[in-house]
């Protein structure tokens, strides 16, 4: 059986697109999302970052950041990140808006509350399709490094589920809903 998987982080720029790329390349059915509100990437200092929307293309991201301080944000690597995001999707997606994308077999999230966000969207849905999901919390931090050791536990995760049946984990889960929190190394 092929699975569908979402990867969802905050502000679906870095750990949620980083494991995106890196499923999408392996030929998985894969989308990403973010939960924040709004994205927010590093700006100058702590008590300024840049705000978008969700919906807002990574290339206007990527040139409006460019024309800003090219050399502050290639050093950080904002500018790095938001190229590898525009090889893979238009814009980032939030996750309460995804309604459209259909459903999903298995979604990770990558901190404990995006997790928690996640689990009160699905269980505040309308469950037309009465079909199981499989959400996972992959606890990673939120820095480039980070993101691609979290991409590699994501995809290592998702191809040993792809090889198993989890249906037997709903009995865990109830009829709609198999969650957990786990450390996968």
């Amino acid at each position: 059986m092929k699975y569908r998987y979402a990867m969802v982080c905050s502000s679906n720029q870095n750990r949620s697109m980083e494991s995106h790329a890196l499923l999408k390349r392996e030929g998985f059915d894969v989308s990403s999302y973010g939960t924040g509100q709004h994205v927010k990437l590093p700006g100058p200092s702590l008590r300024e970052p840049n705000v978008y929307d969700f919906g807002t293309p990574y290339k206007q991201m990527f040139e409006e950041l460019r024309r800003k301080d090219p050399e502050l944000y290639k050093r950080n690597g904002i500018l790095p990140m938001l190229k590898r995001n525009l090889g893979v999707k238009t814009a980032p997606q939030r996750w309460q808006e995804n309604a459209a994308d259909g459903s999903f077999d298995i979604v990770l999230t990558f901190e404990e509350k995006v997790f928690d966000m996640v689990l009160e969207d699905l269980h505040n849905r309308r469950h037309a399709f009465m079909r199981p999901v499989l959400v996972i919390n992959l606890e990673v931090k939120d820095n480039h490094e980070e993101a691609a050791v979290g991409a590699r536990q994501a995809l290592l995760l998702c191809q040993d589920v792809r090889f198993c049946n989890y249906g037997y984990l709903l009995l865990f889960g109830g009829p709609f809903l198999c969650y957990f929190k786990m450390s996968y190394s």
